[in-house]
């Protein structure tokens, strides 16, 4: 049987905007697809040099986002589920999770003024792209 992509996508969300965005351009397909999303947000460690803000901090934004997430995934009727994900390469700890969950895809929308292959860092964006065993799909952002 073919899986919808978009019948249980990982949707990683990185800041505020990114997760308005996101939910915008994911949410009516997911939707259509009478689906479900696991959303995640990717608390990079830095392997052993002193991390940019604390885990505290990073794990309260991520309720932020996961905030914002689930009031518009309540208003367009999608089951979402959020996790928290760490780790020292992002793209591949968003690779892990799609395989641990089974996700249909990948979705994420480009950030506001980055092409999408500045989405992610360098060694993130080509991780995604070409160690993915599921698509990665690219929605478009909001219109600037």
């Amino acid at each position: 049987m073919v899986r919808a992509l978009f019948e249980s996508p990982l949707v990683p969300v990185a800041n505020e905007d990114d997760a308005v965005s996101t939910c915008e351009a994911a949410l009516p397909h997911v939707a259509d697809a009478a689906g479900r999303m696991l959303v995640v947000h990717v608390v990079e460690k830095a392997g052993g040099a002193p991390d940019k803000a604390s885990v505290e901090q990073r794990e309260e934004m991520a309720d932020e986002l996961f905030d914002i997430v689930r009031e518009r995934a309540a208003e367009a009727g999608v089951d979402v589920e959020t996790r928290v994900l760490y780790g020292t390469d992002v793209g591949e700890t968003i690779l892990d999770a799609a395989r641990e969950e089974d996700a249909s895809a990948i979705v994420f929308t480009p950030r506001e003024g980055k092409k999408w292959w500045d989405i992610f860092g360098h060694d993130a964006r080509d991780t995604l792209v070409d160690d993915s065993d599921r698509p990665v799909v690219v929605l478009p952002g909001a219109a600037e």
